[in-house]
């Protein structure tokens, strides 16, 4: 091909990114400029021009998807040849070859699941745990492998990293991870992360080795940078050796694995790296109207990236609308649905995002009524979560048995035979997901008891049932339900940003800045998978007739117009902002403190019928937490301790205190 004919169709800024062929450089992609198209024609100019010969080409990306797309790009592109592979892929066909002529045996069987050595090495130090629990130590497992986390170093380094395993300690993890590798070294095994540490291992300490593959490869391009872990960055310097022909792309706005090791860090500190590196922006949007662009920029305001340039037709306006419960929301969202594809929007290109897999049952019910198709990304739906189903089959054999009582605590009985509880579990992970499924059912309990007072068991999975198969109404060729997390890399022509309230999104467990700005980016990634039509929604309550104290997520504040009905941006707003700073500032051990505070007063509050301020403040909690008195005397000093609460509540405070 005739290099001048790939240039032809790139928009100024992607022209330079295609024509700037030697490294180091660094491409800031914002969402929907035209990323992948900008590498590939680089790619492709460079083996047009004969600068690149394509087998010395290494193409890396994040997903098998987006790797198997970029290589047929460039074969379209005539530039066959090219290596296109995620980190994983291209470190195990080097492990592969050069693991017999390092160590002269065959190379390790890789399992492809962790939990049969997990279940192992959870016996042998003493505990137990289900699936869930065993799929938050995989996870926890893969992070301090990819951050390079010695099994004797873990405590201390998840309590910098503000991580929790529910159910166990950090002394406790910190073994389990030592069992771990125990396990999988007696069996002759390795797992996905291994194959990175086994091929950064030879490289680093193989000269003959190291120089066969720099030989191999000279250029090296790696998409979505923003998401690569500590790991992969070492792999990747392993594979230059010293050389700068690197091309990296991503978007830090788009950074939302955190959780899995990734850091904004490695891509806005390339230039730190590599001072002589040329920096090059995409900011024209191809994605999405103007009026979704406006929305996307003022998520983060002004800053250090320029802003992105809507290049697509006008559309509608953003909506941003208010509900007053989630029963309300979903039916609302449903019927716009209908309305859309009434309009000739096939149900394809609908999505439904939010932020937790509990919160997709809702809109599976409303969808289901309505007979309207969906499919879920990333999880199951909710009746065919495994804790659920198995939560219905025993509520179904304790409504036989004709147990008598209330039905919340009926239904709080069976569901505790499953470890369930009422508190919420630390941390984030599967234990939190599987405790959300079983709370929501706790919930509709409770709606239902509320609604009917003679209402009991029999009831209740009578109406299980009606709304297990309501929501039955998944099909391929339908709306999309997902999480904001599973939604990234994708687009819509409709997207739906529901539940954008106060303590979703944010998420609860965000309590450090670095946490809210990590959710900050998970709207944005949301916001910006719409082309043509955006709404954004929240409920002021979770069910009908519920008290109304929601309010509209933070990252709404630039948004809402001036006179939206839900513009709030109170005193009552900023005094939450200085109370979380407060928070997040205290101790760890203080943290807790006053996180068992307010469990113990949530518990005094439902027990006496009362609001819960009215046993003790936040403020008087805080100052609990802090002072942490050790005694009567020191507990009436605290602000907010008058004698009548220090009569009734010190015996139980000062025990929390002094747990």
């Amino acid at each position: 091909m005739i290099p001048d004919d790939l240039l032809q169709r790139l928009d100024p800024e992607q022209r330079e990114v295609a024509t700037t062929l030697r490294g180091p450089v660094c491409v800031v992609a914002g969402a929907g400029t035209g990323k992948t198209r900008a590498i590939t024609h680089r790619i492709a100019y460079g083996v047009a021009t004969g600068l690149y010969r394509p087998q010395e080409v290494l193409a890396v990306t994040y997903t098998r998807r987006a790797a198997g797309e970029m290589g047929e790009r460039l074969r379209q592109l005539e530039a066959p040849g090219v290596q296109t592979r995620t980190f994983h892929s291209a470190a195990l066909r080097q492990a592969r070859y050069f693991w017999p002529q390092v160590y002269g045996s065959e190379f390790p069987e890789v399992v492809q699941s962790k939990f049969a050595l997990v279940g192992e090495a959870l016996r042998r130090v003493g505990e137990r745990g289900d699936t869930a629990l065993m799929r938050d130590l995989s996870a926890e497992i893969e992070w301090s492998k990819v951050s390079n986390v010695r099994a004797a170093d873990y405590p201390q380094a998840a309590a910098r990293a503000h991580r929790e395993v529910a159910g166990m300690t950090p002394a406790d993890v910190s073994a389990l991870l030592a069992a771990y590798e125990d396990v999988k070294r007696e069996r002759g095994r390795i797992d996905m992360e291994d194959i990175l540490l086994i091929t950064a291992a030879i490289l680093a300490d193989d000269e003959r080795v190291a120089a066969q593959v720099r030989r191999q490869y000279r250029w090296f391009v790696v998409d979505e940078f923003q998401d690569v872990n500590p790991l992969q960055s070492t792999l990747l310097d392993l594979w230059l050796g010293g050389r700068d022909d690197v091309c990296v792309v991503g978007d830090p706005r788009q950074t939302i694995y955190s959780f899995a090791g990734a850091s904004p860090r490695l891509l806005t500190d390339f230039t730190r790296k590599f001072p002589e590196a040329e920096r090059l922006e995409l900011v024209r949007n191809y994605r999405s109207t103007p009026q979704v662009v406006a929305v996307a920029n003022a998520v983060f305001g002004r800053g250090n990236i320029a802003p992105l340039q809507a290049q697509a037709a006008p559309g509608d306006p953003v909506t941003y609308v208010g509900h007053p419960d989630e029963v309300a929301e979903a039916a609302a969202i449903a019927d716009e649905i209908a309305q859309l594809h009434d309009d000739g929007v096939p149900y394809r290109e609908i999505a439904v995002l939010y932020r937790i897999n509990a919160q997709s049952e809702t809109f599976e019910e409303a969808l289901g009524e309505r007979g309207i198709p969906y499919t879920l990304r990333g999880g199951e739906g909710f009746f065919q979560r495994a804790e659920v189903r198995q939560a219905v089959t025993l509520l179904r054999g304790a409504a036989r048995a004709g147990q008598d009582g209330a039905l919340v605590e009926e239904v709080r009985a069976v569901l505790a035979s499953m470890g369930h509880t009422d508190e919420a579990p630390a941390g984030a992970g599967a234990v939190r997901d599987r405790w959300e499924s079983l709370h929501a059912i706790v919930s509709m309990a409770a709606d239902l008891a509320e609604s009917d007072a003679s209402a009991d068991l029999t009831m209740l999975v009578a109406d299980l049932d009606r709304r297990s198969q309501s929501a039955h109404a998944p099909a391929a060729d339908g709306v999309t339900l997902a999480t904001l997390h599973s939604a990234k890399g994708l687009e819509w022509d409709a997207v739906f940003c529901a539940g954008m309230h106060e303590g979703m999104v944010p998420y609860v467990q965000a309590d450090t800045p670095e946490a809210v700005e990590e959710e900050r980016r998970l709207f944005y990634v949301g916001v910006t998978r719409a082309r043509q039509v955006l709404v954004i929604s929240w409920s002021a309550a979770r069910k009908p007739g519920g008290r109304g104290q929601r309010k509209p997520s933070r990252f709404l504040d630039p948004l809402l117009p001036a006179d939206h009905p839900s513009r709030q941006v109170s005193s009552k707003r900023t005094a939450r902002k200085r109370q979380a700073s407060v928070v997040a500032a205290l101790p760890p051990e203080d943290r807790a403190l006053f996180e068992r505070l307010k469990t113990w007063r949530l518990q005094q509050a439902t027990d006496t019928g009362k609001p819960a301020y009215t046993v003790f403040n936040d403020a008087t909690l805080l100052a609990i937490a802090a002072s942490r008195p050790s005694d009567s005397s020191a507990l009436a000093d605290v602000p907010g301790v008058g004698p009548a609460k220090l009569e009734r509540y010190a015996d139980e405070v000062l025990a929390l205190v002094n747990n």
